[in-house]
This record gives structure tokens, C-alpha cells and sequence, in this order.
């Protein structure tokens, strides 16, 4: 069987084959879009799903946790009593020596000696330093000299006179010899009178060759060794005595609280001054006010006060800066709360009240005078009220509370505390209890 070979058409068109396939391609392309689209439509689904199908209960507990009416703050309260409360005036002050001198010569030499040691106490009087007296010394003599050469003068000349006028009552001497010799005496006593005043110069050099303390007080550091030569012009002297027994501190005040200070001070009563250290708990020394400067400096609108202090264990040092506390007087019988329950914001000073269904209330009040952890108050306030001293960040009108353990005995506890520390003379709240209640003001004034 013979076998016939295929047979090729020539005429046919290339064409023909590509169409004969492209229903195949289209068939997986739909495929492809297919899938596509139920991808894309899974995926928003959960998506969206995701965000806005929360369930009911988690809804719930998110608006307990906002509500504080659903859930209860945990706070502290102190009830407001009825106490006395002093009125301080605060300064900040310095330290000054009740007098300060700088010893220094008053004339020129050589120190020869020097008998005292830095740092040592000295009374009036005391010889301090001795300059080299035999220059001076010298000058006496000189001048001592010469008188003696005066007077002799002086006496010759009067003995002269004497036989001048012998000899005009015997009308052998003419009268104008007798004036001209009375003439000469009178010149050699003014000429005695001139060496007694040197003489009198050179013994005022030679005590002034010996130092003495002019004030009793405490000596400084040495400025000179003994050998070198000392002039009147030395700026800095030979040494410096402080009397720091009993020593004063001055300080400013604004002109405000002038009037305040001045009506005791012109009744004579001398008002109780006390200083503390840098941490204002260390308290130094207790004095008195002892008088006013007589003008107001116009460049700061203040007025320098001095106090006194006896300083017997000298816990006070001339130049150190101190905290001033003038004790001006005691408000009796007033609203006294502690500083811890002031809280602040756009509507002004204010307090969180505990009600008796455990619900918060705003009060409004106005600091009178801060001491220490309390502050006295006029306003809303009345003795017995129960006032938030802590937690009260997130409080708002009529917010329900709860009380913490420290009050289940008693919400005054802390208000029998033994009060001290700064006051404000002018009735404004203590600055560091302001301080700490910054949360406590965008609180409030939102």
C-alpha cells in the first residue's frame, strides 16, 4: 500500500489559525476577572467589617470608662475648721554687719607689728598694729627744741622792754623804742604759740603710730604683713572689724504693705522678724524690725526694712542671703482649709465640695492669707464642709466620688497638723501649692 504524501496548501491565509484560537483566550481572561472581583469584595468586606462592627458590650464599656458618673473617683478629703491664722510678711534679705569699718593709717611708715589674729574678736580700744614711731619722734624733739629757743627770745626781749620803759619815765628813751620793743614780744609769743602747736602735732603722729580698735567686733583677713610700708592712700587698709553681735538684716517690701508696717513701728512695738535658710526650714535667728529707710526706691516701687538680730551663736554671717519673716499680726477665728484643696482655672479660685450623696460640687472662694499647708478663706466655704484635697485631676461639677481609706477615720485628720512654713501678706495663695495643681486648673476651666 503505497503511501500518499501530504499535501500543502499554498493558498491558504496565515491569518486563518489566529482565529480559529482566540475563543480560548478570552475564555481565561473572564476566569481571571472573576477571581479578581471576588478578592477584591472579601477583602473590603472584612475591612469594613473590621471598623464598624464593634459589638454592643465593648460600646458599653467604653462609655463607662468616659462617664465618670458610672464610675467613681477615688479622693482624699480634709473638712474646713475654724482656726487661727498669723499674718506673715515674706522678703528675701542680706545680711549686714551693725557696723563695718576699714582700718587703715593715718600715717605713713613702716608696720613694724602687727597684734592680732584673722578672724579674732576685739573690743574698743584693743592696739591692733604699731607703725614705726621714731620719725615722728624725731619731729617732737625738733619741735620741743625750738620752743625752748622762743622762749628765751621772748624772755629777752621782755627784759629789754622793762629797761626801755625805765628809761622813758627818766625821759632817756625816746617813746618809739618802747613800742617797737613791746612790738617784738608780742611777735615771739605768737611764734611760742606756733611751736606749741608743732609740738602738739608731733605727739598726735606718734599716737597714731599705735592702731587701736575704734569698734568692738570681729576682725577680718589681714591685708598687710608687718615690715611692709603703709600709706594714707592704701585702698584697702590694714584690716576690717565687723560688729556682728548683735547684727542686722535688710530687706525690701513693696509699697503696698508699707502702711502695715509703719502703724506698729510708730506705736513703738517692735515686730517679731525671723529668718530661715535657703530651705526655708531652717530657721537661723528670731529679732525684731528695727526701723524703715525714709524713701521708696521709684526704680522697683519698694522700700527697705532693717531688722535686728542678737546673733550670740553667730548662725548669722554679714552678706548672706536669707528668707525674711515679719510676724504682722493674727487673724482670729477664720476658715481655714488646707492649701492641697485650692484648685484654680478660667472662673477663678475654687474648691470640689463631697456631698452627702458622694457627688462633687464646685465652690468658689478667695484666698485671704496662706501659712505654710493652709490658707484662710471667705466665699462658699463653711467649717465642716469636706473638701477634695487629692485626686481631683479629673473632677467636674457633680462627679461622683468615692472616699479613700485615709478618711475612714475622720476627714479632718490632717487639718490638726502643727501649721508653718511662708504666709502672704497680701492674701494670695502660696506659690508652690499653685504649682502643684497645674492639672487640676485645665481641669476646671474645661
Amino acid at each position: 500500500m503505497a503511501v500518499q504524501p501530504a499535501t500543502t496548501n499554498t493558498n491558504a491565509n496565515p491569518e486563518d489559525g489566529l482565529v480559529q484560537r482566540e475563543p480560548k483566550n478570552k475564555s481565561w481572561v473572564k476566569k481571571f476577572l472573576i477571581v479578581l472581583a471576588i478578592g477584591l469584595l472579601v477583602f473590603f468586606g472584612f475591612r469594613y467589617y473590621s471598623n464598624h462592627a464593634k459589638p454592643q458590650d465593648a460600646k458599653a464599656a467604653e462609655s463607662t470608662k468616659r462617664d465618670p458618673n458610672r464610675r467613681p473617683a477615688t479622693v482624699s478629703a480634709v473638712a474646713a475648721k475654724k482656726s487661727d491664722i498669723s499674718v506673715y510678711l515674706n522678703a528675701i534679705g542680706t545680711v549686714t554687719p551693725r557696723s563695718n569699718v576699714v582700718i587703715r593709717t593715718r600715717i605713713d611708715g613702716q608696720l613694724m607689728r602687727v597684734l592680732f589674729n584673722e578672724g579674732q574678736y576685739v573690743k574698743q580700744g584693743d592696739l591692733l598694729a604699731e607703725i614705726d614711731p621714731r620719725p615722728y619722734q624725731v619731729q617732737l624733739a625738733q619741735a620741743q627744741g625750738q620752743l625752748a629757743k622762743d622762749q628765751a627770745l621772748l624772755k629777752n626781749a621782755q627784759l629789754d622792754l622793762e629797761r626801755y620803759k625805765t628809761l622813758l619815765d627818766q625821759d632817756s628813751a625816746p617813746e618809739q623804742q618802747v613800742a617797737t620793743q613791746n612790738s617784738v614780744v608780742s611777735q615771739y609769743k605768737g611764734t611760742i604759740q606756733t611751736d606749741q602747736s608743732q609740738i602738739d602735732n608731733a605727739r598726735l603722729q606718734l599716737t597714731y603710730a599705735r592702731i587701736t580698735a575704734p569698734i568692738s567686733g570681729r576682725v577680718g583677713l589681714r591685708q598687710v604683713d608687718a615690715g611692709n610700708i603703709v600709706h594714707q592712700s592704701d585702698a584697702n587698709g590694714i584690716l576690717s572689724i565687723s560688729e556682728v553681735k548683735p547684727i542686722t538684716v535688710v530687706f525690701s517690701t513693696p509699697q503696698d504693705n508699707l502702711a502695715a508696717v509703719l502703724a506698729p513701728l510708730r506705736k513703738g512695738v517692735k515686730l517679731p522678724v525671723e529668718v530661715y535658710g535657703r530651705d526655708q526650714k531652717n530657721k537661723l535667728a528670731q529679732g525684731f524690725l528695727q526701723s524703715a529707710d525714709n524713701q521708696i526706691d521709684t526704680t522697683t516701687g519698694t522700700v527697705k526694712l532693717k531688722a535686728q538680730f542678737a546673733n550670740e551663736d553667730e548662725s548669722l554671717f554679714p552678706n548672706q542671703f536669707v528668707n525674711v519673716r515679719v510676724l504682722l499680726g493674727v487673724n482670729k477665728d477664720v476658715t481655714v482649709i488646707p492649701n492641697a484643696a485650692i484648685q484654680r482655672g478660667s472662673q477663678g479660685t475654687f474648691v470640689y465640695q463631697v456631698q452627702g450623696d458622694q457627688r462633687v460640687t464646685v465652690k468658689p472662694i478667695k484666698v485671704i492669707v496662706t501659712e505654710g499647708e493652709f490658707s484662710s478663706v471667705e466665699g462658699g466655704v463653711s467649717v465642716g464642709d469636706l473638701l477634695v484635697t487629692s485626686g481631683a485631676d479629673k473632677l467636674r461639677e457633680g462627679a461622683k466620688v468615692q472616699l479613700g481609706k485615709e478618711n475612714a477615720g475622720g476627714g479632718d485628720s490632717r487639718a490638726g497638723k502643727r501649721r508653718g512654713g511662708r504666709s502672704d501678706a497680701r492674701g494670695e495663695g502660696h506659690p508652690q501649692a499653685g504649682a502643684g495643681n497645674d492639672r487640676q486648673k485645665r481641669s476646671a476651666g474645661q
